[in-house]
């Protein structure tokens, strides 16, 4: 039977709000996270992705008490990341609500924390988040800590240890074409896709329903993430859906 893909938006948080840039950079506010949340719900959203863009460059854990209160509201499978740095973050994320954790700095830098996690709540609840630049000699580069250390690792590299210590879904997201919505870099996700046995979500370029088809298509990705296509344009997840069904995707109505 084939797997049904899944569109999921991403909610980018930062200093009490949303915002949504291009590049990992120009910050631009975009609501609230509960208002966003509330929306959702009414738009029949497969998943959703919270991630706190500047808890690991502060410092700090995750916001358990502010994912408690999304968590309440939220009636769709809700991932969480920003300052994940232990299990147990995780263990007090999916306490108050969190029915995944998505990871990146802390995993890049100590990978073994991927395997831990894995090894105490099950592969399933653990999204490994790859953010990846092309280099001038057309190599891609993971970069950690919202897009700001290179680290000098192939992206596909990380993504394979990342499955083979336990992660069950890989996000990966091109720096590049962040908020361009000018389409996702189908190089870049067919080579993480082809070296993962595992799902592998696109993230970062979306503008249009064809970028989703084309990203699942060529990309040979399981899922679709997107922001800025959900914030600036009148375009749904759910419309997203119906025409991607009606491209031959099999997808949750």
């Amino acid at each position: 039977m084939a797997i049904k893909i899944r569109i999921i938006p991403t909610l980018l948080f930062k200093e009490m709000g949303l915002v949504k840039g291009v590049a990992f950079d120009s910050w631009r506010r975009v609501g609230t996270a509960m208002q966003a949340i509330k929306v959702y719900n009414l738009r029949d959203v497969d998943e959703l992705v919270f991630l706190d863009i500047t808890a690991t460059a502060e410092g700090r854990g995750p916001d358990f008490d502010m994912v408690d209160e999304l968590a309440d509201e939220c009636f769709f499978p809700f991932a969480v990341g920003g300052g994940i740095t232990c299990v147990e973050d995780v263990r007090r994320l999916l306490r108050v609500g969190a029915d995944k954790v998505v990871l990146n700095t802390a995993a890049v830098e100590r990978p073994e924390l991927i395997s831990e996690i894995a090894q105490r709540f099950g592969s399933q609840c653990v999204i490994m988040s790859i953010d990846a630049r092309r280099n001038e000699d057309g190599a891609y580069e993971t970069f950690i800590h919202s897009g700001k250390q290179p680290t000098g690792q192939d992206p596909v590299m990380v993504a394979r240890r990342s499955a083979e210590l336990g992660a069950g879904e890989i996000l990966i997201t091109s720096i590049d074409r962040d908020g361009t919505m000018m389409g996702y870099d189908i190089e870049l996700t067919r080579q993480v896709s082809e070296a993962v046995f595992i799902p592998v979500i696109a993230s970062g370029g979306a503008g249009n329903y064809e970028h989703m088809a084309q990203v699942l298509r060529e990309g040979k990705v399981s899922a679709v993430s997107a922001a800025s296509i959900f914030h600036f344009t009148q375009q749904t997840p759910l419309e997203a859906k119906r025409y991607l069904k009606g491209q031959g995707f099999m997808v949750r109505l």
